[in-house]
């Protein structure tokens, strides 16, 4: 069986953790990457590296903040868009979309939204409502798309540590919890929660608090495959040693594996 791996990893400042992202590439592999907070311009993206370590790239950069981009193993995405429809005055880059190795592959950036109540807290709502509209032509284009990315949602109390420090973050709020579970009822697959549907399972860890020497985590990078990708999923999980490595992201790559025709 041939398996196409596809991974999310939120780099959190591409130039200061390019070793990182390298070593990475080259010890675990995936076919496909979808990155956020590059923190970096176009200019500034490395891509001359990433095509060294070979992958081909398309990404969409933003100074100090924001910025997202593609990785494929041994060609370059086809992009299809960048931005969500209906919100090109948004100046923040974090949407990508591409096709990929046969799969639609979308790479998003959700805004955190805090501090809330506020106009960040507006923002990110409003964007998840552009999301969740982009994301039900997606579902039904009888293409297997992928929606990867750090979605700044913690879905559940079964998906963070512990509630008590957070609950007045964006992260945990009702508001945006729901706007999570209308994306999944438009019969999107939470691929990490299908492998794991009864363990904790963390993908962020805060550099504070020694929350990753005490895996105080929350998971908040997702990969949600519709009905044409998710019989494909064979496996998926988080690569937590990137997590450990000095200067790490407070975020580990996420990924999953999926059965594709040989």
């Amino acid at each position: 069986m041939n398996l196409l791996k596809i991974a999310t990893f939120n780099i959190n400042g591409i130039r200061a953790r390019l070793h990182i992202l390298l070593e990475w590439l080259e010890r675990e592999a995936p076919d496909v990457v979808c990155l956020q907070e590059l923190k970096a311009t176009d200019l500034a993206f490395p891509i001359g590296d990433i095509r060294d370590a070979g992958y081909g790239a398309i990404w969409q950069g933003q100074s100090s903040w924001n910025g997202v981009a593609i990785l494929a193993k041994g060609m370059d995405p086809l992009e299809i868009r960048r931005g969500l429809p209906g919100n090109e005055q948004d100046s923040h880059s974090r949407y990508l979309e591409a096709a990929v190795h046969g799969v639609i592959v979308g790479c998003l950036y959700l805004p955190n939204g805090n501090p809330q109540p506020g106009p960040k807290f507006d923002y990110k709502l409003a964007w998840f409502e552009k999301l969740i509209e982009h994301a039900a032509g997606l579902y039904d284009s009888g293409h297997p798309v992928v929606l990867a990315g750090d979605y700044n949602v913690i879905p559940t109390d079964e998906d963070i540590y512990n509630t008590r420090s957070w609950l007045k973050d964006a992260l945990l709020q009702p508001e945006s919890r729901e706007c999570f579970q209308r994306l999944l009822a438009q019969g999107w697959t939470d691929a990490l929660r299908a492998r794991y549907p009864d363990e904790r399972i963390y993908t962020f860890w805060d550099y504070f608090r020694k929350h990753w020497q005490t895996n105080s985590g929350l998971r908040i990078d997702h990969l949600l495959l519709n009905a044409k990708l998710a019989p494909r999923l064979k496996n998926a999980g988080v690569d937590r040693w990137p997590r450990d490595l000095p200067h790490a992201s407070d975020h580990a790559p996420t990924w999953i594996e999926l059965a594709i025709d040989e």
